[in-house]
């Protein structure tokens, strides 16, 4: 029985290593990696005649994320010509390696009868664009043929285009909802300041949902704290200050999205306080941004004030 065990281990083992077969070499410096790095500097530069000679004849460029059943592509001429088109749509604009990574070159032996080599790289393209502003910061794959010549007959693009439609989008002027001086959601906001301003936690805290979170100007970025959390916190709050007015600045906007369906107030108060400590008057301004829910609760709270002011001796 032990014998049988083991020529069938040893059975399995050598399937496993004669399912094993190479293909081709992959190197980690070739020329056909500098042909490619020297033609992505050319083509940050805005150099449009150096990236042409870098280029084959035939060469062709294609989408790696298209939709299109079958892709034409953009030939030499086309793609020279979007040289000066990203230089000149682009500050500080970049094309570099991502971080840990490095170009490939592999020689493939099989169905490779015209000795072409593929390069892969990883890379991270920059910039603002110059006329909206919008910053460009995405990661980018991209794969070459390139022929026996040395010159690139083939690239294939892989990238994140949405943010190209965000830039289409910020040419144009458009309205993204409604602003409201007054509503039954302003009305929340108001309700709720004043019953904080009685030391009435418990009304305060019936206005949030359930699941309300909670974020802090002064915290770490992200950081957030829930319902049952923060009640604790802000009865401190009434232990530590004594609150002689909250007084409302101006008046609060309720934004009603249409991208998401958000639903947004934004108020502006003046917090008159005595620190029971000291007996120190302090007035702190505070910004609440309360976002709600489709039934008038609120589900999330940003709060901006000083903390130096609070801890002012």
């Amino acid at each position: 029985m032990k014998k049988v065990t083991l020529f069938f281990m040893l059975m399995i083992t050598f399937i496993t290593y004669a399912q094993k077969k190479t293909n081709g070499t992959v190197y980690i410096d070739h020329p056909a990696i500098t042909v490619v790095e020297d033609m992505t500097k050319a083509f940050v530069s805005g150099d449009s005649t150096k990236v042409a000679s870098y280029l084959a004849d035939d060469f062709k460029s294609y989408n790696g994320v298209g939709t299109a059943v079958k892709q034409e592509g953009r030939d030499k001429t086309s793609f020279v010509k979007s040289v000066s088109g990203w230089f000149n749509a682009l500050d500080y604009y970049s094309i570099a390696p991502s971080k840990g990574a490095y170009p490939d070159a592999i020689e493939y032996k099989k169905d490779n009868d015209k000795d072409v080599v593929w390069v892969q790289t990883w890379e991270d393209l920059k910039g603002m664009h110059k006329t909206t502003g919008v910053k460009v910061n995405m990661p980018m794959h991209r794969l070459y043929v390139v022929n026996k010549d040395n010159k690139i007959q083939t690239l294939i693009s892989y990238n994140n285009e949405s943010i190209f439609d965000e830039i289409g989008s910020s040419f144009v002027k458009r309205t993204n909802g409604k602003i409201y001086n007054h509503h039954d959601n302003i009305n929340t906001v108001r309700k709720l300041n004043y019953a904080y301003e009685n030391s009435d936690l418990e009304t305060t805290m019936s206005y949030y949902s359930d699941d309300a979170t909670f974020y802090d100007i002064n915290s770490e970025y992200g950081k957030s704290n829930t319902k049952a959390e923060i009640k604790p916190m802000w009865q401190k709050f009434l232990d530590d200050y004594e609150i002689v007015s909250i007084e409302m600045i101006g008046y609060p906007d309720y934004l009603e999205y249409e991208m998401g369906e958000g639903r947004e107030v934004l108020s502006w108060w003046n917090y008159h306080l005595i620190r029971k400590s000291d007996k120190k008057e302090i007035s702190v301004p505070f910004h609440f941004s309360d976002s709600f829910d489709a039934d008038g609760k609120i589900v999330s709270e940003m709060i901006y004030y000083s903390q130096t002011l609070l801890s002012a001796k």
